[in-house]
């Protein structure tokens, strides 16, 4: 007696699971937004850690050039 074949399929991760249902519910516009919200706040984060990094070079150009 031969055993079954198995087949070897994904299992989708959670991220292309949300994708899927959210390509579901929303439409294509809704989307976009989403995705350029997102966008935006990763680059708004980007920009804090900028400030802050140049205040922190300010600091120590001050401190050490009284």
């Amino acid at each position: 007696m031969q055993a079954a074949p198995v087949r070897a399929t994904a299992i989708p991760s959670f991220t292309t699971a949300l994708r899927a249902v959210e390509s579901l519910l929303m439409s294509s516009g809704q989307r976009t937004a989403r995705r350029n919200a997102w966008t935006s706040v990763l680059e708004d984060r980007r920009r804090a850690k900028d400030r802050v990094e140049a205040q922190r070079v300010l600091d120590q150009a001050t401190s050490v050039h009284p």
